[in-house]
């Protein structure tokens, strides 16, 4: 690769520098004479970075007052650059529901005529860092976001606000950042486990273990929902069958899940965070001797078509929409980039419980 040269470097530096929320749309950026002391270049440089920015429409040099970082639409509409892409970025790309949800997404876009382009975090956020500056580097025309532990505080925030700031439609997936207002496409998560613990409540289990997923708030929704459930029912829960993991712990969950179903007081029932969650429940208990469902009633979420191992048997499961969230995705941004100014409302589904064969009436 050919070296940059020192006013290419510069002008990386200061696109980065905008990216990050250092310098936000409307503010002066550095004078020349800051920026030759900054750079430890000459001035002539550090006028070529300015000059290549000017043209790309990411500053404005207004005569008397100094250089400002220019608005991004602004700068795309006055260049007449519309890239008609969408940025899509995910927390996993290539396996479990997510390629369904990105078909969903990408026939809706082919037929209003925009592209996609893609991007894991792996739920990190250096990676959600990284993935955000490759969609501006870019010009995307938008941006469809899987927040990334998102239960936790997000030190990628500023980066959001510089979005809104430069008037860059996004819409959240599964989750929203609370600190940072957008449309979100989501289930109804705390319904959904209230409604599948009820589920397993109706046939008489009152052991009821629960496995979540806590670094994202859709495990913490989950949680909630098991409680609410239990609450309503007037029932207590024991401490020891509630299980969590985060994305960097689940390696040790299914010894964790082992020893819950070698106590004493084991439970009868599990409601799992998802479908590969009940598929590690179920190698838990066949190493217990235990199957599912004559020892073990098992509900989970996504209704993804996983079944399970040993014998085959369907999952009772709350449905994920899959496909069609992808779709209503991308149709709230693209509302969002065809009538700016206009307010999105985000789509929530209300849950369903689909009984197939992993839970049985305790006692029959």
């Amino acid at each position: 690769m050919d070296k940059l040269a020192k006013y290419q470097i510069i002008q990386e530096e200061i696109k980065k520098q905008i990216q990050s929320g250092a310098y936000l749309v409307g503010e002066k950026i550095p004078a020349e004479s800051q920026l030759m002391t900054i750079f430890s270049v000459s001035r002539h440089t550090v006028r070529q970075a300015i000059s290549s920015l000017v043209n790309e429409g990411v500053l404005e040099k207004i005569q008397g007052s100094g250089t400002f970082v220019v608005e991004q639409r602004k700068a795309q509409a006055q260049s007449g650059n519309n890239s008609k892409t969408i940025g899509v970025i995910t927390t996993y790309l290539s396996d479990y529901i997510f390629p369904s949800i990105i078909r969903g997404i990408e026939e809706e876009l082919r037929e209003n005529g925009y592209s996609l382009l893609l991007a894991s975090t792996q739920n990190d956020t250096d990676n959600e860092r990284d993935s955000i500056e490759m969609m501006l580097r870019h010009q995307v025309d938008g941006l469809i976001i899987e927040p990334t532990r998102s239960s936790f505080f997000n030190p990628n925030l500023s980066y959001y606000l510089q979005l809104k700031l430069n008037q860059m439609p996004f819409v959240y997936l599964h989750t929203a950042y609370p600190e940072m207002d957008a449309p979100v496409v989501a289930m109804n998560d705390e319904a959904g486990t209230e409604l599948a613990t009820e589920h397993l409540l109706g046939l008489n289990h009152r052991d009821i273990a629960i496995v979540s997923k806590v670094d994202d708030i859709q495990g913490r929704n989950r949680l909630k929902g098991y409680f609410n459930a239990f609450e309503k029912a007037g029932i207590s829960v024991s401490s020891g069958h509630v299980l969590t993991y985060e994305t960097h712990t689940s390696a040790g969950l299914r010894g964790e899940i082992v020893k819950l179903l070698s106590a004493d007081n084991r439970p009868t029932a599990f409601v799992a965070y998802n479908d590969q969650v009940a598929l590690m429940i179920e190698e838990a208990a066949n190493e217990c001797g235990l199957l599912i469902p004559e020892d073990l009633s098992l509900v989970s979420h996504d209704a993804s078509g996983l079944r399970l191992n040993r014998n085959g048997k369907a999952l009772t499961s709350i449905v994920h929409p899959q496909d069609q969230m992808g779709k209503d995705a991308a149709r709230v941004l693209l509302k969002a980039i065809e009538q700016p100014g206009n307010k999105c409302e985000s789509v929530i589904y209300e849950p369903r419980l689909i009984i197939q064969e992993t839970t049985k009436k305790l006692g029959q």
